[in-house]
């Protein structure tokens, strides 16, 4: 795609950021998750994109705004698959806790997985431990040991980041008894997968089970930084499993990266709303409000970090 696209990528999500950051700490996600996804929406009619929402606010019944199979983008270019997230942590931003961004993915027409709205087992690297041999069929105690050898520190040096849910007692218990730490986020595992390819994020590596779609988002921006990915359908009952089938999704298979976010074409832009492990949130400043980014391409593994100033009136 277009490099000049990032760009135009990551004025999608500043628009949902700053939307979404005069809500943090109300206690109304529904308001939270409208105005950023307004803004978001907004902002992609400026893009000359043929796009086509493959991950969004789910279906079109359930979603006024960004619903899967929405067509955004003035219609003028390419033809690509959109996934987004207008707020990846919304109880974050509702409730003042850390970790909040606006997200998006694109990648050309068919490169980006349908991933059913059901859970997904994950596990993810960066890209220091790409070829360590991490797997997600391996114990905690393995993977853990893997990704200290790739790292070159003892176990005890090795940080996962985990989403603090029930769910997860048994895989914390696990880690710990593999003598690494354990980082607890209340949502936001997007950035929970992102977090070990930033050196001095303090994270090595991510496990447990969320969202499938962002699983998907989480993949290209892994992809990205050259790390590793692997994920695993987690249907609770066999309605799910039909769904997933239904959406030629094996909810058995082991997804690898490829399976997921396809190709070397992939971009990724996200914007703090709230501090979390990769990007600082929404501030003010002397202009208005500062925002920080995250922009990347998949074909050169361009990182770029971004600070913008906006003038609000």
């Amino acid at each position: 795609m277009d490099r000049n696209l990032a760009l135009e990528f990551v004025r999608v999500t500043e628009a949902a950021a700053i939307e979404a950051n005069a809500w943090v700490g109300k206690g109304d996600k529904k308001a939270a998750d409208k105005a950023a996804t307004e803004a978001m929406r907004s902002r992609f009619n400026s893009v000359d994109i043929n796009g086509t929402v493959v991950i969004g606010e789910g279906e079109r019944d359930e979603a006024p705004m960004l619903y899967i199979g929405e067509k955004v983008g003035s219609g003028k270019g390419m033809e690509i698959d959109i996934a987004v997230d207008p707020i990846e942590g919304t109880n974050s931003v509702a409730f003042g806790y850390p970790n909040s961004i606006a997200v998006f993915a694109a990648g050309p027409r068919g490169t980006l997985l349908h991933a059913p709205d059901m859970y997904m087992n994950k596990i993810a690297v960066g890209p220091k431990a790409a070829n360590a041999g991490i797997h997600l069929d391996k114990s905690v105690k393995e993977n853990v040991e893997a990704v200290a050898n790739a790292l070159g520190k003892p176990a005890s040096e090795v940080t996962v980041i985990v989403l603090d849910r029930p769910r997860h007692e048994q895989i914390i218990k696990e880690i710990r008894e593999a003598g690494a730490k354990v980082r607890l986020i209340s949502d936001g595992d997007v950035a929970g997968a992102i977090a070990p390819c930033l050196h001095d994020s303090g994270v090595d590596m991510l496990m447990g089970i969320g969202a499938a779609p962002e699983g998907v988002i989480a993949t290209t921006a892994v992809k990205c930084f050259g790390g590793f990915f692997q994920g695993r359908l987690a249907p609770k009952d066999d309605a799910e499993r039909e769904r997933a089938k239904s959406m030629g999704v094996d909810p058995d298979k082991l997804l690898e990266m490829e399976d997921l976010a396809k190709g070397d074409s992939l971009q990724f832009a996200a914007t703090g709303i709230v501090e979390g492990p990769i990007l600082k949130g929404v501030t003010e400043s002397a202009h208005g409000v500062q925002t920080h980014s995250l922009v990347m391409r998949s074909k050169t593994k361009t990182i770029r970090f971004i600070e913008t100033h906006h003038h609000v009136k």
